[in-house]
């Protein structure tokens, strides 16, 4: 889909003057300001969305936003008021205006044109250095050999902003070691927001000014409940140097969340009340929970969670993240909030990975592919056979609390790469699908019983809740 460049210019100008009047209203001063231009974004952002959400769905967004006492108004104007400006307008002007709104449409054009899938997220790892060895995080396994140049990060962000991607997450390995061609990523691609990943040991006060100067950076910090199980896992006094980083971040209104990989050790931990309110008070802005999983030579499928566990989680994050309730800090549970999202969303459907060999592949945990950014463009490696495998297959399973081809279908996984003739991309050893599928149909098996019956529950009216078992695609 082609873009005008003087309407698009008006309409970044209009949206980012309502952002900044927005900023200015609210700061010091109170809710109410705050509620008035809330509505004003909100009626700029309905003729852009207006084929993608019915009318009433604005309405809904226009009354939430009306009550000023509301939690999530609360935390809006919480967030105004100490996110530095500069960094607040950059990322809500790139990461709705340019990113939700203008490329997603320009994605859903250009999926009809390809007839493939087409991400409007990019994970990319800078690195696969990491001045850490965490245990069961999959980028400790690839040793620290491995770069993308700078000329080639450009190349990949130039090239995505050319079919509408505008949000870039940057993983690893530690992509901080790449801390100074990230800054200059950053400036460079201005209409794009680079969100890091990183386990936050290496951000100091020189790094918070400069990220203050180029405005369009966010980060996910690393952190997995008690001071004991962190350092566990991520080394002996990492624990107080995250949180050393976070208010470092937070006295220079930085825009922050966590990242946080939850297991039968520590589920119940990360998701407690206190260990929330003292993530709120170092300025956290929101958790991003991940399942955890069994990949790579270090996988322990003893971390994995049971079903009761995993129970626990579906219905502790959203009482965390209710309309009313729980906390001000917006949660995201990826293996749960399926729902949401009609599925699984890798393999191109809504984002995907490239490792720092180049290798282009469905998902940050699933390490097989067809295409590297070495050999062809990034629209061509979106167009490989595995990809179309994921294309044809979504949603993996009609009960989205099922939704991972490698977790909770494993069979799947292992079908797709045998018919798409891809390879092992694992930097450390390949890795047979067969090995992983071992580790992951006991799991799959014990979780899908409860799994049908919490669907049924939620989805009484369903085609998939009617029969329970029709959740099994196979």
């Amino acid at each position: 889909m082609s873009v005008n460049p003087i309407v698009h210019s008006a309409q970044r100008a209009a949206f980012g003057a309502a952002i900044d009047a927005t900023i200015h209203a609210v700061r010091g001063k109170g809710t109410e300001k705050m509620s008035e231009n809330a509505c004003k974004l909100i009626d700029l952002a309905q003729p852009l969305l207006k084929d993608r959400y019915p009318a009433e769905a604005f309405d809904a967004a226009r009354k939430l936003v009306s009550d000023p006492n509301g939690k999530w108004m609360q935390f809006a104007y919480r967030a105004i008021n100490e996110i530095d400006p500069h960094i607040l307008k950059m990322n809500a002007l790139n990461l709705v205006y340019e990113g939700m709104l203008l490329g997603y449409n320009q994605v859903c054009e250009l999926r009809k044109k390809y007839q493939c899938n087409m991400p409007w997220i990019l994970l990319f790892d800078p690195t696969s250095a990491c001045n850490l060895h965490c245990k069961g995080c999959w980028a400790a396994e690839y040793g620290n050999r491995l770069n993308l140049s700078y000329e080639e990060m450009d190349r990949l962000v130039t090239e995505g902003e050319e079919l509408g991607i505008h949000w870039y997450m940057l993983t690893g390995g530690e992509p901080m070691c790449r801390k100074a061609d990230i800054l200059k990523l950053a400036a460079k691609h201005q209409a794009s927001v680079f969100h890091l990943f990183t386990n936050g040991t290496l951000i100091d006060e020189q790094f918070c000014e400069d990220v203050r100067k180029v405005g369009n950076m966010a980060f996910f910090l690393s952190i997995e409940g008690s001071e004991e199980s962190n350092d566990d896992r991520r080394g002996e006094g990492i624990y107080r140097k995250v949180l050393y980083a976070m208010d470092l971040m937070k006295e220079n209104g930085l825009l922050f969340g966590t990242s946080i990989c939850y297991t039968s050790a520590n589920y119940k931990a990360v998701t407690s009340d206190e260990f929330i309110d003292m993530l709120i008070d170092h300025g956290v802005r929101f958790n991003w929970y991940f399942h955890y999983m069994p990949i790579g030579d270090g996988a322990n499928v003893n971390l994995m969670l049971n079903k009761e566990q995993r129970e626990y989680m579906v219905h502790r994050v959203r009482e965390i993240r209710g309309l009313t309730g729980g906390k001000e800090i917006f949660c995201i549970d990826f293996q749960n909030d399926g729902e949401y999202i009609d599925g699984c969303i890798a393999g191109g459907r809504q984002y995907a990975h490239i490792n720092p060999n180049g290798d282009v592949e469905p998902c940050v945990f699933i390490h097989y592919s067809n295409a590297n950014i070495h050999e062809k463009s990034l629209l061509e490696c979106l167009q490989q056979p595995l990809f179309k495998e994921y294309h044809k297959g979504q949603p993996f399973n009609k009960n989205h609390l099922r939704p991972c081809p490698m977790l909770e279908n494993p069979e799947l996984l292992g079908e797709m790469v045998k018919r798409s003739g891809a390879h092992s991309t694992d930097l450390q050893r390949p890795e047979s699908t067969d090995d992983v599928y071992r580790r992951c149909k006991p799991y799959a098996d014990q979780w899908t019983p409860t799994a049908n019956r919490l669907w049924a529950e939620e989805h009484p009216q369903s085609a998939c809740a009617a029969c329970v078992g029709c959740a099994d695609k196979e």
